[in-house]
């Protein structure tokens, strides 16, 4: 059995648009494929230790990971650690630098609980930033270049050696995400 982990962006949840299309395309293809996606704690310690649990008590070999945003940059140090394939879809390269202007008082759309993002959240951010991949083989790319908050050029210029597809337009949010499931599922010998 193949075991899929989602990765939920910044103040998202396993609510999203993005999660459920990919659990409903998932759902559809097969039952012999587990598909988890947790509501990640605000500290990125703490989401790293949740989602290495996972993957610990998945069997051997059985993984890999699609990640989105903030879970994009997470899941990129946990293919590394635990040598997985990843889908990135519009990841965080330096959230430790990219979320400064989000310090303050913060609600997550989904689930409307809120928290304080402070200076220790972006100095544990900072624990898990990859300054160069060292299996680019482990991962595929898929960066809208119409992105209002992160820019494809330095997604892919990080992910260079990876796979990579980078859809003209679009937006962060990336709602046509289902278009290009085909490929990714392809790349994670889950299709």
């Amino acid at each position: 059995m193949r075991t899929v982990i989602y990765v939920h962006g910044f103040n998202s949840s396993p609510l999203s648009k993005k999660a459920n299309i990919i659990k409903k395309k998932i759902d559809v293809l097969s039952t012999a494929i587990s598909f988890f996606c947790p509501q990640l704690p605000e500290l990125a310690s703490s989401a790293i230790d949740l989602l290495s649990q996972l993957i610990e008590d998945a069997p051997p070999g059985d993984v890999c990971l699609i990640g989105s945003s903030l879970g994009g940059f997470y899941a990129t140090w946990l293919a590394e650690r635990y040598g997985c394939r990843a889908v990135i879809i519009n990841p965080a390269i330096t959230p430790h630098e990219d979320l400064k202007d989000y310090l303050g008082p913060q609600e997550n759309i989904y689930t409307h609980h809120s928290y304080y993002f402070a200076e220790k959240h972006l100095k544990g951010l900072k624990n898990f930033y990859l300054n160069k991949l060292e299996r680019p083989q482990l991962f595929f790319l898929i960066h809208a270049t119409g992105d209002e908050l992160l820019d494809w050029r330095i997604a892919k210029s990080h992910f260079a050696g990876s796979r990579q597809l980078i859809v003209e337009g679009g937006s962060h949010g990336f709602t046509e995400i289902e278009k290009f499931l085909d490929p990714a599922f392809s790349f994670l010998e889950i299709g």
